[in-house]
């Protein structure tokens, strides 16, 4: 392909159905031959599926437009929603190098809509599985900065943090000194902290190091002063494909402040609507377990579990492994102060279940948004 807009073009017809005989056939091989394009084809076809919403959501739109037209945001959204044309032609020629100031601001836009569900929510029964937690009501006086000493277990002159935060997801360790892998959905579209919290209730500040929207990744880095860091991870990342009916399971914080194991098994190579970035998974999973890792038998991490099927029972979704290498590979040398490389150890292999879970368990957080 000699240029960024036919390739994009030749990708839009191919995800399509548009393509046919020899042109199919030779697309078919540059694909296999250019690692980058099954990426880009699962983003056109992520792309593809929030345009599809803008139809199925025009008569609402319309009938609250009508109701609430003196409200200036509703006008915009009208102006998006009925000229769709105009949407396709901005992605085509800014989603790869935005460089003017305006699609930087348009493109803002359109992202937050994106990514807090605005035009997915009725994504065909597929839901991400960050848990939104209801604001607290109450006085500032309840989230004391300052410890109670009748507090169990917590530490003298460490802030016990009472609000629930407006997002809660699941993250577990990629190195030893406090950088931590979540969903990027878990954050939202704008957040003022971020706390993570381990299996014994210590709850640490952190910061967003990098995040990769198209991966669905997200790196937090904990910045607390008190963190006096992890052991060596008894855990690797596995980049081969599994097999078809591997025994897996994951540990994450859908409920209460205790992790919670589920386990199951690889049910396909690709995740919803045959999206490559992803394994479909037969597993029990809940609002609160995105960014939970999927474990194989050998203790090996072979996914980030992000989503879930709501009309299949136990159908589940999980980015692959090899996507948090290529994220990894993408972050500025200077935000991570160093390199990161993860772990190609695994101490978990020989143990059963229950004894990888007691190590694993001391690596995974739950990830708490303000």
């Amino acid at each position: 392909m000699s240029t960024n807009q036919q390739l994009t073009e030749a990708i839009e017809r191919y995800v399509n159905g548009e393509m046919s005989g020899d042109e199919l056939a030779r697309f078919e091989q540059y694909r296999k031959e250019n690692a980058e394009i099954d990426p880009k084809i699962s983003e056109q076809k992520r792309f593809n599926s929030v345009l599809k919403q803008y139809g199925e959501r025009k008569e609402l739109e319309d009938k609250l437009n009508a109701i609430h037209s003196e409200i200036d945001v509703h006008t915009l959204v009208e102006e998006m929603t009925v000229h769709p044309a105009w949407i396709i032609q901005l992605w085509r020629n800014h989603h790869s190098k935005i460089s003017v100031a305006a699609s930087v601001a348009i493109f803002a836009v359109l992202t937050t809509m994106f990514f807090t569900g605005y035009f997915s929510k009725n994504n065909h029964g597929y839901e991400d599985l960050s848990a939104r937690i209801a604001k607290v009501q109450a006085d500032q006086s309840k989230l004391r900065q300052t410890v109670s000493a009748a507090i169990k277990g917590s530490k003298p002159g460490r802030p016990h943090l009472t609000n629930p935060g407006n997002y809660k997801g699941t993250g577990f360790a990629l190195s030893s000194d406090g950088y931590i892998v979540t969903n990027n959905h878990v954050l939202g579209a704008r957040f003022d902290s971020l706390y993570v919290q381990d299996a014994d209730g210590n709850q640490y500040r952190a910061k967003l190091v990098y995040a990769e929207p198209q991966y669905d990744i997200a790196i937090l880095k904990i910045t607390d002063s008190d963190f006096e860091g992890l052991g060596t991870l008894p855990y690797n990342f596995k980049r081969t494909k599994p097999d078809l009916g591997e025994d897996v399971y994951t540990l994450g914080y859908p409920e209460g402040d205790s992790p919670v194991m589920d386990r199951g098994y690889v049910s396909s190579q690709n995740g919803n609507k045959g999206d490559s970035l992803q394994y479909r998974v037969s597993i029990p999973v809940n609002p609160g377990n995105s960014g939970s890792p999927l474990i194989n038998s050998k203790g090996n991490v072979i996914g980030i579990v992000t989503g879930k099927q709501t009309d299949t029972e136990g159908a589940s979704y999980a980015i692959k492994a090899g996507y948090l290498y290529k994220a990894i590979q993408n972050v500025p040398l200077d935000s991570l102060g160093g390199k990161l490389t993860l772990n190609n150890k695994n101490t978990l292999v020989g143990m059963n279940r229950v004894q990888q879970i007691n190590k694993m368990q001391n690596y995974v957080f739950m990830v708490k948004v303000y």
